[in-house]
């Protein structure tokens, strides 16, 4: 999946942030919270679970949809850039 130790760790820090959003979510339940602050809970973790696929939709689409060294023309920076910006648009 990632290709540096960077990309790892990071991915892993948001997945552990992830978790602990959703262990927020399940003390709230148990605490018999109110609704509406159970409901911003879950939206957090739905904003959290959309940014963190994003950021692997991206680094897929840069290392693996086009692989430079083979096809070095069909590599179009500019291309790559709107289909990126379309993905995160959708994911919001």
């Amino acid at each position: 999946m990632s290709h540096t130790i960077d990309d790892k760790l990071n991915l892993l820090a948001r997945v552990r942030r992830i978790r602990g959003q959703v262990e927020g979510i399940e003390r709230a339940l148990e605490s018999e919270a109110g609704c509406s602050k159970v409901m911003h809970l879950i939206a957090g973790v739905r904003g959290a679970v959309t940014g963190l696929m994003a950021e692997v939709v991206e680094d897929h689409v840069r290392t693996h949809l086009v692989d430079g060294e083979k096809f070095p023309g069909a590599l179009d920076a500019a291309a790559t850039e709107q289909l990126l910006a379309v993905v995160r648009t959708y994911l919001k």
